[in-house]
């Protein structure tokens, strides 16, 4: 896998329609979930990018870091994806470790803070993250808000 950082400002056209494709793909499509998925915080100036792409060149995982104050007082990290025929390998482990460390960079010192599909709660638990809140709906998917030191 390749990885790579980047703002809003430094996506390329290509880039900008495959994040937003794989992104649409699995949230939209796959999860059955009509939701506004295009938002001005993927534009904000310090928002970043984390792109995975395979040995074809292909983004196939996603995740956009965000910084204090946009989606919660905290850093958080969002729209974690990664596309199905990818799945099983490992990369959402490696791509997590990757988004904590540049985010540990970015915003040092900040608690991170996500908004995790209950199904993922344990995946997120054995990356250190602590659910603080009681499930609860988001646009009709159980979630539940957790941290990490």
């Amino acid at each position: 896998m390749d990885w790579t950082v980047k703002l809003f400002r430094h996506l390329d056209a290509d880039e900008l329609y495959d994040l937003l494709k794989l992104r649409v793909d699995v949230f939209v499509v796959e999860q059955n979930c009509a939701y506004p998925e295009i938002d001005e915080r993927d534009r904000h100036p310090e928002t970043r990018h984390l792109i995975g792409k395979n040995t074809a060149g292909q983004i196939v995982a996603y995740s956009r870091l965000l910084p204090p104050g946009l989606s919660f007082e905290q850093a958080s990290l969002g729209r974690v994806v990664v596309a199905k025929n990818s799945r099983g390998q490992g990369i959402s482990r490696d791509m997590l470790k990757i988004a904590l460390e540049q985010m540990a960079g970015f915003w040092p010192g900040h608690i991170v803070r996500i908004g995790a599909q209950v199904y993922l709660r344990k995946f997120y638990e054995s990356l250190g993250f602590t659910a603080i809140s009681d499930p609860y709906l988001e646009d009709g998917i159980p979630h539940v808000d957790m941290d990490r030191a």
